[in-house]
């Protein structure tokens, strides 16, 4: 009985020695594999204008016998003026069409064959849905292979790396099929989570399962029953909902913080929303100094990564098949605004952003405003939305400044905020108009007054158009500030049937839309 005991503990180490050294070698050669890649990348970094002229131009070659290709003169364009001159800039409202069409499974329409997949987007949490074409070209071109470089960057700046012996835990959307037609419809995740190589598939968590179900409680639930008893390295998701999960993953665990629990985490992939309101709040979380690298993604396309440890700007990837334009935004609201390619734009200044994909968008106003912070190589940062701003007065408001303001009113009253939204107080009559705001505290301030003071003066310092509004209180009056009750937004987002995935709340509006209603919920 012993010898049958001792021989069963030395087959079990044998087993557990093998398979830890299987997993060694597994994340040995995968680093290897995937840092081959940065040499591609320098390429761009170093010919930026000749990778996108040939972008361009071979998008139009692939397209020229499509419906829109046809309707625009493709094969006539010999320069980018032409392009310019031929294809006008459109917004989802104005090339919903085309997608429609494509959408009930007709062939050429704005991208050569048929398009399967479209990833579910409201952008917003407007009712109407924006359904953004996946092409076979851009899943593999520049979605998964964006998801490949993500890992590639951060696997060349910390050589040291575990990521392929530990897990990585996703967070991701539902998928489900769209009525009467043979195309799939889903969040953008959920499309990338159900065309994964096999090799990442077994080293993420949850299972593929998991990570398509649809409601989100229910999700939730599943996600932390799987992953609680995982070795999780790294995290990739929205920040937002990372923390509701890490937050049900502590609770279910009765665990300090996550580092506890999985000691080898080590990086934090995060995108979809500004990280900057949420830094503070996830070091107690996480419990440990870990990295944190941004990324631009949206469902039309994947569009930045950070190239540099503790960065906050990232590298425009130029070879994704995506064509960069851009519109200044002090021309935004022009009737014939003045719009330049890569070659064109300056350090500093805030641009609308305009791209051609290989998912068949031509000319697509998606929506986002950045700034560049370097041209060689070129680096952004996103500066916000063209549509959530404030600037009801004149003020010219962007989330930027918010998010500055708010750092440093928490700073200064030892305040952590969660969520909020701001919107315009119109005048009435001999009245000034005001700013009013909703700030959900996961650490509320020692004084409201002082908070809203501090929030006020620094958005005066870092804004003149707003400070001279808030002269003499004549166009602004201070701001108007209101404590959410907890989940506030969480239960807003759940009334519209909106939890987990890329689902948020903008911060700012330029209506009453979005404010009323959570003023509302806020009185229940």
């Amino acid at each position: 009985m012993v010898f049958l005991f001792k021989s069963f503990a030395e087959n079990s180490n044998i087993i557990i020695f093998v398979r830890m050294a299987t997993k060694a070698l597994f994340n040995t050669v995968v680093n290897w594999f995937i840092r081959q890649r940065i040499d591609q990348i320098q390429h761009f970094m170093d010919h930026p204008i000749d990778t996108q002229k040939g972008i361009l131009f071979s998008q139009l070659f692939h397209a020229e016998d499509t419906e829109y290709g046809k309707k625009y003169g493709f094969n006539s364009i010999s320069s980018y003026q032409d392009f310019k001159n031929k294809v006008p800039i459109v917004t989802y409202e104005e090339f919903e069409p085309y997608v429609e069409r494509a959408r009930q499974g007709h062939k050429d329409v704005s991208w050569p064959g048929y398009i399967k997949h479209f990833a579910k987007s409201s952008g917003t949490t407007n009712a109407k849905s924006k359904f953004i074409p996946i092409s076979a070209e851009s899943l593999e071109y520049c979605h998964l292979k964006a998801g490949k470089d993500m890992v590639s960057i951060y696997a060349n700046n910390h050589p040291e790396n575990q990521l392929f012996t530990n897990k990585n835990l996703r967070l991701g959307g539902s998928s489900e099929l769209y009525a009467d037609f043979n195309t799939k419809f889903g969040d953008l995740s959920a499309i990338l989570i159900d065309n994964l190589p096999f090799w990442v598939e077994i080293t993420t968590t949850p299972s593929k399962k998991v990570s398509l179900m649809g409601e989100w409680e229910s999700k939730l639930n599943a996600i932390v029953s799987e992953v609680k008893n995982e070795d999780v390295g790294s995290i990739l998701g929205v920040p937002s909902w990372m923390m509701v999960l890490l937050q049900r993953v502590l609770k279910e665990t009765d665990v300090k913080n996550v580092s506890e629990l999985w000691p080898n985490l080590e990086v934090f992939f995060h995108g979809g929303i500004s990280f900057k309101p949420y830094k503070e709040q996830y070091k107690p979380i996480i419990g440990k100094d870990i990295n944190y690298y941004e990324i631009y993604n949206a469902s039309e396309g994947f569009f930045g990564i950070q190239d540099r440890s503790n960065s906050d700007e990232m590298l425009l990837m130029l070879d994704y098949g995506i064509f960069y334009e851009f519109i200044p935004m002090d021309q935004f609201h022009h009737s014939n605004p003045k719009v330049v390619s890569l070659e064109g734009v300056e350090v500093g200044k805030n641009y609308a952003m305009v791209i051609t994909t290989n998912g068949g968008l031509w000319r697509y106003l998606i929506g986002d405003t950045v700034v560049f912070t370097s041209t060689s190589p070129f680096r952004i940062k996103i500066t916000g939305r063209t549509k959530h701003y404030i600037n009801a007065f004149g003020e010219e408001l962007m989330i930027t400044n918010v998010e500055s303001a708010l750092t440093k009113a928490c700073q200064e009253t030892n305040a952590s905020v969660k969520d909020f939204t701001g919107a315009p107080i119109f005048m009435k009559e001999n009245e000034s108009g005001a700013h009013e705001w909703i700030f959900e505290f996961s650490e509320h301030p020692e004084n409201l007054d002082l908070f809203t003071d501090i929030f006020d003066k620094h958005l005066k310092c870092i804004n003149s158009d707003y400070e001279a509004k808030r002269y003499n209180n004549i166009t602004l009056k201070k701001p108007v500030v209101h404590i959410a009750r907890p989940n506030l937004f969480y239960c807003w987002l759940e009334s519209k049937g909106k939890l987990g995935g890329q689902n948020k709340v903008p911060r700012l509006s330029n209506d009453r839309e979005y404010i009323d209603p959570l003023l509302e919920l806020n009185r229940v």
